[in-house]
Protein backbone atom coordinates (compact mmCIF):
# COMPACT_ATOMS: atom_id res chain seq x y z
CA UNK A 1 0.00 0.00 0.00
CA UNK A 2 2.84 2.38 0.79
CA UNK A 3 4.30 1.69 -2.65
CA UNK A 4 0.88 2.24 -4.27
CA UNK A 5 0.49 5.52 -2.37
CA UNK A 6 3.91 6.71 -3.56
CA UNK A 7 3.16 5.80 -7.17
CA UNK A 8 -0.21 7.64 -7.12
CA UNK A 9 1.45 10.78 -5.67
CA UNK A 10 4.17 10.56 -8.33
CA UNK A 11 1.59 10.26 -11.13
CA UNK A 12 -0.32 13.27 -9.75
CA UNK A 13 2.86 15.34 -9.63
CA UNK A 14 3.70 14.42 -13.24
CA UNK A 15 0.22 15.11 -14.63
CA UNK A 16 -0.28 18.59 -16.06
CA UNK A 17 -3.43 20.34 -14.89
CA UNK A 18 -5.77 21.17 -17.76
CA UNK A 19 -9.24 20.33 -19.10
CA UNK A 20 -8.00 17.22 -20.92
CA UNK A 21 -6.44 15.65 -17.82
CA UNK A 22 -9.22 16.63 -15.34
CA UNK A 23 -10.91 13.21 -15.27
CA UNK A 24 -7.55 11.40 -14.99
CA UNK A 25 -6.59 13.61 -12.00
CA UNK A 26 -10.02 12.98 -10.45
CA UNK A 27 -9.42 9.24 -10.73
CA UNK A 28 -5.97 9.55 -9.10
CA UNK A 29 -7.42 11.67 -6.26
CA UNK A 30 -10.08 9.02 -5.61
CA UNK A 31 -7.40 6.29 -5.60
CA UNK A 32 -5.32 8.35 -3.16
CA UNK A 33 -8.28 8.89 -0.80
CA UNK A 34 -9.02 5.14 -0.81
CA UNK A 35 -5.41 4.17 -0.09
CA UNK A 36 -5.16 6.69 2.74
CA UNK A 37 -8.35 5.34 4.30
CA UNK A 38 -6.97 1.79 4.14
CA UNK A 39 -3.73 2.91 5.79
CA UNK A 40 -5.62 4.70 8.56
CA UNK A 41 -7.99 1.82 9.33
CA UNK A 42 -5.93 -1.37 9.02
CA UNK A 43 -7.83 -4.44 7.87
CA UNK A 44 -8.40 -7.38 10.21
CA UNK A 45 -9.13 -7.41 13.93
CA UNK A 46 -6.72 -8.11 16.75
CA UNK A 47 -3.78 -5.94 17.56
CA UNK A 48 -3.47 -3.53 20.44
CA UNK A 49 -6.08 -1.07 21.64
CA UNK A 50 -6.13 2.61 20.76
CA UNK A 51 -3.18 3.30 23.05
CA UNK A 52 -3.00 4.41 26.67
CA UNK A 53 -4.57 7.75 27.48
CA UNK A 54 -6.29 8.26 24.13
CA UNK A 55 -9.75 7.10 25.15
CA UNK A 56 -10.72 10.21 27.11
CA UNK A 57 -14.40 10.15 28.06
CA UNK A 58 -16.39 13.06 26.67
CA UNK A 59 -17.70 15.25 29.47
CA UNK A 60 -19.29 18.67 29.66
CA UNK A 61 -21.08 20.59 26.93
CA UNK A 62 -18.28 20.81 24.37
CA UNK A 63 -14.82 19.41 23.70
CA UNK A 64 -11.85 21.43 22.42
CA UNK A 65 -8.68 19.80 21.13
CA UNK A 66 -5.31 21.59 21.28
CA UNK A 67 -3.21 20.51 18.32
CA UNK A 68 0.30 21.69 17.53
CA UNK A 69 3.94 20.91 17.04
CA UNK A 70 6.03 19.95 20.08
CA UNK A 71 7.14 22.86 22.30
CA UNK A 72 4.75 25.53 20.98
CA UNK A 73 3.23 26.05 24.44
CA UNK A 74 0.10 23.88 24.32
CA UNK A 75 0.60 22.47 27.82
CA UNK A 76 1.35 25.92 29.29
CA UNK A 77 -1.79 27.33 27.65
CA UNK A 78 -3.91 24.44 28.95
CA UNK A 79 -2.57 24.61 32.51
CA UNK A 80 -2.99 28.41 32.63
CA UNK A 81 -6.51 28.21 31.16
CA UNK A 82 -7.80 25.34 33.24
CA UNK A 83 -5.43 25.22 36.17
CA UNK A 84 -4.93 21.58 35.21
CA UNK A 85 -1.43 20.39 35.69
CA UNK A 86 -0.24 19.00 32.40
CA UNK A 87 3.44 18.08 32.70
CA UNK A 88 5.31 21.10 31.34
CA UNK A 89 9.00 21.02 30.50
CA UNK A 90 11.35 22.85 28.17
CA UNK A 91 12.09 19.86 25.96
CA UNK A 92 10.09 18.39 23.10
CA UNK A 93 7.40 15.71 23.39
CA UNK A 94 6.61 16.14 27.09
CA UNK A 95 2.92 15.34 26.62
CA UNK A 96 2.59 11.74 25.48
CA UNK A 97 -1.06 11.13 26.29
CA UNK A 98 -4.14 13.33 26.05
CA UNK A 99 -4.54 15.38 29.22
CA UNK A 100 -8.09 16.52 29.94
CA UNK A 101 -8.97 19.74 31.71
CA UNK A 102 -12.31 21.48 32.20
CA UNK A 103 -13.16 25.19 32.22
CA UNK A 104 -16.46 26.86 33.03
CA UNK A 105 -17.29 29.75 30.75
CA UNK A 106 -20.62 31.60 30.54
CA UNK A 107 -22.27 28.73 32.40
CA UNK A 108 -21.00 26.03 30.01
CA UNK A 109 -18.64 23.24 30.97
CA UNK A 110 -15.96 22.96 28.27
CA UNK A 111 -13.51 20.06 28.14
CA UNK A 112 -9.98 20.91 26.99
CA UNK A 113 -7.74 18.20 25.56
CA UNK A 114 -4.03 18.71 25.16
CA UNK A 115 -3.32 16.35 22.27
CA UNK A 116 0.31 15.23 22.05
CA UNK A 117 2.42 17.05 19.45
CA UNK A 118 1.39 16.04 15.97
CA UNK A 119 4.38 15.46 13.76
CA UNK A 120 4.50 15.50 10.00
CA UNK A 121 3.38 12.17 8.60
CA UNK A 122 0.92 11.35 11.40
CA UNK A 123 -1.84 10.63 8.89
CA UNK A 124 0.39 7.96 7.35
CA UNK A 125 0.71 6.20 10.71
CA UNK A 126 3.93 7.82 11.93
CA UNK A 127 4.53 8.67 15.59
CA UNK A 128 1.41 8.38 17.72
CA UNK A 129 -0.38 10.69 15.35
CA UNK A 130 -3.07 8.19 14.39
CA UNK A 131 -4.56 7.99 17.89
CA UNK A 132 -4.17 11.75 18.37
CA UNK A 133 -6.14 12.59 15.24
CA UNK A 134 -8.78 9.98 16.11
CA UNK A 135 -9.46 12.01 19.27
CA UNK A 136 -9.27 15.28 17.29
CA UNK A 137 -12.17 14.00 15.12
CA UNK A 138 -14.46 13.93 18.19
CA UNK A 139 -13.83 17.60 19.11
CA UNK A 140 -16.36 20.42 18.62
CA UNK A 141 -13.53 22.91 18.03
CA UNK A 142 -9.85 22.56 17.24
CA UNK A 143 -7.24 25.05 18.43
CA UNK A 144 -4.10 24.86 16.31
CA UNK A 145 -1.37 26.31 18.53
CA UNK A 146 1.50 27.85 16.56
CA UNK A 147 4.76 29.48 17.61
CA UNK A 148 4.67 33.06 16.33
CA UNK A 149 8.44 32.98 15.71
CA UNK A 150 8.46 29.82 13.64
CA UNK A 151 7.12 30.28 10.10
CA UNK A 152 3.50 29.57 9.36
CA UNK A 153 4.76 26.54 7.43
CA UNK A 154 3.81 24.64 10.61
CA UNK A 155 0.21 25.69 10.00
CA UNK A 156 0.24 24.17 6.50
CA UNK A 157 1.75 20.88 7.73
CA UNK A 158 -0.84 20.45 10.52
CA UNK A 159 -3.69 21.34 8.15
CA UNK A 160 -2.47 18.70 5.69
CA UNK A 161 -2.29 16.13 8.49
CA UNK A 162 -5.86 16.84 9.61
CA UNK A 163 -7.13 16.97 6.01
CA UNK A 164 -5.56 13.57 5.31
CA UNK A 165 -7.51 12.18 8.24
CA UNK A 166 -10.84 13.42 6.92
CA UNK A 167 -11.05 16.52 9.14
CA UNK A 168 -12.19 19.63 7.25
CA UNK A 169 -11.43 22.90 9.03
CA UNK A 170 -13.71 25.96 8.94
CA UNK A 171 -15.69 24.60 6.00
CA UNK A 172 -19.18 23.30 5.37
CA UNK A 173 -20.05 19.92 3.79
CA UNK A 174 -20.12 20.12 -0.04
CA UNK A 175 -23.56 20.85 -1.49
CA UNK A 176 -23.74 17.58 -3.43
CA UNK A 177 -26.61 15.10 -3.52
CA UNK A 178 -25.44 11.49 -3.83
CA UNK A 179 -27.66 8.41 -3.88
CA UNK A 180 -26.63 4.89 -4.89
CA UNK A 181 -29.08 2.84 -7.02
CA UNK A 182 -29.40 -0.76 -8.21
CA UNK A 183 -29.56 0.09 -11.91
CA UNK A 184 -29.80 2.96 -14.38
CA UNK A 185 -26.17 4.04 -14.63
CA UNK A 186 -24.77 7.38 -13.43
CA UNK A 187 -27.22 10.30 -13.67
CA UNK A 188 -25.50 13.66 -13.25
CA UNK A 189 -27.54 16.83 -12.64
CA UNK A 190 -25.90 20.23 -12.14
CA UNK A 191 -27.99 23.18 -10.95
CA UNK A 192 -25.20 25.66 -11.73
CA UNK A 193 -22.21 25.83 -14.16
CA UNK A 194 -19.30 23.49 -13.27
CA UNK A 195 -15.67 24.44 -13.80
CA UNK A 196 -14.11 21.08 -12.90
CA UNK A 197 -16.61 18.21 -12.86
CA UNK A 198 -18.23 16.77 -15.98
CA UNK A 199 -20.00 13.44 -16.57
CA UNK A 200 -16.78 11.67 -17.59
CA UNK A 201 -14.86 12.83 -14.50
CA UNK A 202 -17.73 11.90 -12.15
CA UNK A 203 -18.01 8.45 -13.76
CA UNK A 204 -14.27 7.78 -13.48
CA UNK A 205 -14.22 8.82 -9.77
CA UNK A 206 -17.24 6.64 -8.94
CA UNK A 207 -15.81 3.72 -10.97
CA UNK A 208 -12.78 3.77 -8.64
CA UNK A 209 -15.25 3.06 -5.79
CA UNK A 210 -16.94 0.35 -7.94
CA UNK A 211 -20.12 2.49 -8.11
CA UNK A 212 -21.78 2.27 -11.53
CA UNK A 213 -25.36 3.26 -10.66
CA UNK A 214 -26.06 6.49 -8.78
CA UNK A 215 -27.82 9.85 -8.87
CA UNK A 216 -25.43 12.79 -8.39
CA UNK A 217 -26.72 16.36 -7.98
CA UNK A 218 -24.19 19.21 -7.97
CA UNK A 219 -25.79 22.24 -6.30
CA UNK A 220 -22.63 24.37 -6.28
CA UNK A 221 -19.44 24.61 -8.35
CA UNK A 222 -17.84 21.44 -6.95
CA UNK A 223 -14.34 19.98 -7.23
CA UNK A 224 -13.21 16.36 -7.54
CA UNK A 225 -12.16 16.52 -3.86
CA UNK A 226 -15.69 17.59 -2.86
CA UNK A 227 -17.22 14.62 -4.66
CA UNK A 228 -14.67 12.22 -3.08
CA UNK A 229 -15.53 13.62 0.38
CA UNK A 230 -19.23 12.92 -0.20
CA UNK A 231 -18.60 9.38 -1.52
CA UNK A 232 -16.19 8.52 1.33
CA UNK A 233 -18.86 9.82 3.73
CA UNK A 234 -16.60 9.79 6.81
CA UNK A 235 -15.53 13.43 6.80
CA UNK A 236 -16.02 15.66 9.84
CA UNK A 237 -16.41 19.44 9.54
CA UNK A 238 -14.92 21.20 12.57
CA UNK A 239 -14.42 24.92 13.26
CA UNK A 240 -10.82 25.88 14.00
CA UNK A 241 -8.97 28.79 15.65
CA UNK A 242 -5.26 29.41 15.07
CA UNK A 243 -3.65 30.43 18.35
CA UNK A 244 -0.37 32.26 17.78
CA UNK A 245 1.62 31.92 20.98
CA UNK A 246 4.70 33.77 22.32
CA UNK A 247 3.62 37.29 21.20
CA UNK A 248 5.82 38.69 23.99
CA UNK A 249 8.73 38.08 21.59
CA UNK A 250 7.49 40.20 18.64
CA UNK A 251 6.96 43.92 17.90
CA UNK A 252 3.66 45.85 17.97
CA UNK A 253 3.82 46.29 14.16
CA UNK A 254 4.07 42.52 13.65
CA UNK A 255 1.18 42.03 16.07
CA UNK A 256 -1.02 44.38 14.00
CA UNK A 257 -0.36 42.24 10.90
CA UNK A 258 -1.23 39.00 12.79
CA UNK A 259 -4.55 40.46 13.93
CA UNK A 260 -5.64 40.72 10.27
CA UNK A 261 -5.24 36.95 9.67
CA UNK A 262 -8.68 35.22 9.65
CA UNK A 263 -9.55 32.70 12.43
CA UNK A 264 -6.46 33.85 14.34
CA UNK A 265 -5.88 34.90 17.98
CA UNK A 266 -2.43 36.06 19.18
CA UNK A 267 -1.66 35.23 22.83
CA UNK A 268 1.14 34.70 25.32
CA UNK A 269 0.40 31.51 27.27
CA UNK A 270 3.29 32.17 29.67
CA UNK A 271 2.22 35.75 30.56
CA UNK A 272 -1.53 34.97 30.19
CA UNK A 273 -1.96 37.78 27.67
CA UNK A 274 -5.13 38.09 25.57
CA UNK A 275 -6.94 35.11 27.18
CA UNK A 276 -10.20 37.13 27.26
CA UNK A 277 -10.11 37.53 23.49
CA UNK A 278 -9.33 33.82 23.04
CA UNK A 279 -12.21 32.69 25.29
CA UNK A 280 -14.63 35.05 23.54
CA UNK A 281 -13.62 33.65 20.13
CA UNK A 282 -13.91 30.06 21.44
CA UNK A 283 -17.46 30.88 22.57
CA UNK A 284 -18.35 32.37 19.15
CA UNK A 285 -17.00 29.33 17.27
CA UNK A 286 -18.67 26.73 19.55
CA UNK A 287 -22.10 28.34 18.93
CA UNK A 288 -23.54 26.94 22.16
CA UNK A 289 -27.09 27.85 23.20
CA UNK A 290 -27.88 28.43 26.90
CA UNK A 291 -31.40 27.72 28.14
CA UNK A 292 -32.45 28.74 31.66
CA UNK A 293 -35.03 26.69 33.55
CA UNK A 294 -37.94 28.12 35.53
CA UNK A 295 -39.74 25.93 38.08
CA UNK A 296 -43.46 26.78 38.48
CA UNK A 297 -44.05 29.78 40.74
CA UNK A 298 -40.31 30.48 41.14
CA UNK A 299 -37.75 32.79 39.54
CA UNK A 300 -35.60 31.42 36.67
CA UNK A 301 -32.32 29.76 37.66
CA UNK A 302 -29.65 31.86 35.93
CA UNK A 303 -26.72 30.08 37.62
CA UNK A 304 -26.70 26.75 35.76
CA UNK A 305 -28.11 26.86 32.22
CA UNK A 306 -28.84 23.75 30.17
CA UNK A 307 -26.37 24.05 27.27
CA UNK A 308 -27.31 22.72 23.83
CA UNK A 309 -25.29 22.52 20.57
CA UNK A 310 -26.55 25.04 17.98
CA UNK A 311 -27.86 22.28 15.65
CA UNK A 312 -30.05 20.68 18.36
CA UNK A 313 -32.06 23.42 20.04
CA UNK A 314 -35.71 22.31 19.91
CA UNK A 315 -37.79 21.91 23.07
CA UNK A 316 -37.57 18.13 22.50
CA UNK A 317 -33.73 18.33 22.41
CA UNK A 318 -33.87 20.30 25.67
CA UNK A 319 -36.05 17.63 27.32
CA UNK A 320 -33.78 14.81 26.07
CA UNK A 321 -30.73 16.59 27.52
CA UNK A 322 -32.35 16.61 30.98
CA UNK A 323 -33.93 13.12 30.91
CA UNK A 324 -35.47 10.96 28.20
CA UNK A 325 -38.60 10.33 30.32
CA UNK A 326 -39.38 14.05 30.37
CA UNK A 327 -40.61 13.95 26.75
CA UNK A 328 -43.07 11.11 27.57
CA UNK A 329 -44.89 13.27 30.15
CA UNK A 330 -44.56 16.48 28.09
CA UNK A 331 -47.78 18.50 27.61
CA UNK A 332 -46.47 21.91 26.52
CA UNK A 333 -43.78 24.45 27.44
CA UNK A 334 -43.89 28.13 28.38
CA UNK A 335 -41.02 30.12 26.85
CA UNK A 336 -39.72 33.62 27.55
CA UNK A 337 -37.03 35.12 25.28
CA UNK A 338 -36.04 36.00 21.72
CA UNK A 339 -37.46 32.84 20.10
CA UNK A 340 -41.07 33.75 20.90
CA UNK A 341 -43.35 36.63 19.81
CA UNK A 342 -44.82 37.30 23.28
CA UNK A 343 -43.70 36.41 26.82
CA UNK A 344 -44.51 33.81 27.92
CA UNK A 345 -45.63 31.86 24.85
CA UNK A 346 -47.12 28.36 24.90
CA UNK A 347 -45.10 26.11 22.54
CA UNK A 348 -44.90 22.48 21.48
CA UNK A 349 -41.91 20.15 21.44
CA UNK A 350 -40.84 21.20 17.89
CA UNK A 351 -40.30 24.87 18.84
CA UNK A 352 -36.70 26.05 18.28
CA UNK A 353 -35.11 27.79 21.26
CA UNK A 354 -32.54 30.60 21.12
CA UNK A 355 -29.62 31.58 23.36
CA UNK A 356 -30.67 32.69 26.88
CA UNK A 357 -34.34 31.72 26.53
CA UNK A 358 -36.18 30.79 29.74
CA UNK A 359 -38.35 27.65 29.70
CA UNK A 360 -40.93 26.06 31.96
CA UNK A 361 -42.10 22.52 31.14
CA UNK A 362 -45.73 21.64 31.87
CA UNK A 363 -46.35 17.88 32.27
CA UNK A 364 -49.51 15.95 31.43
Amino acid sequence: RWRALGSVLLQMARTQKNKATAHHLGLLKARLAKLRRELITPKGGGGGGPGEGFDVAKTGDARIGFVGFPSVGKSTLLSNLAGVYSEVAAYEFTTLTTVPGVIRYKGAKIQLLDLPGIIEGAKDGKGRGRQVIAVARTCNLILIVLDVLKPLGHKKIIENELEGFGIRLNSKPPNIGFKKKDKGGINLTATCPQSELDTETVKSILAEYKIHNADVTLRSDATADDLIDVVEGNRVYIPCIYVLNKIDQISIEELDIIYKVPHCVPISAHHRWNFDDLLEKIWDYLKLVRIYTKPKGQLPDYTSPVVLPYCKTTVEDFCMKIHKNLIKDFKYALVWGSSVKHNPQKVGKDHTLEDEDVIQIVKK
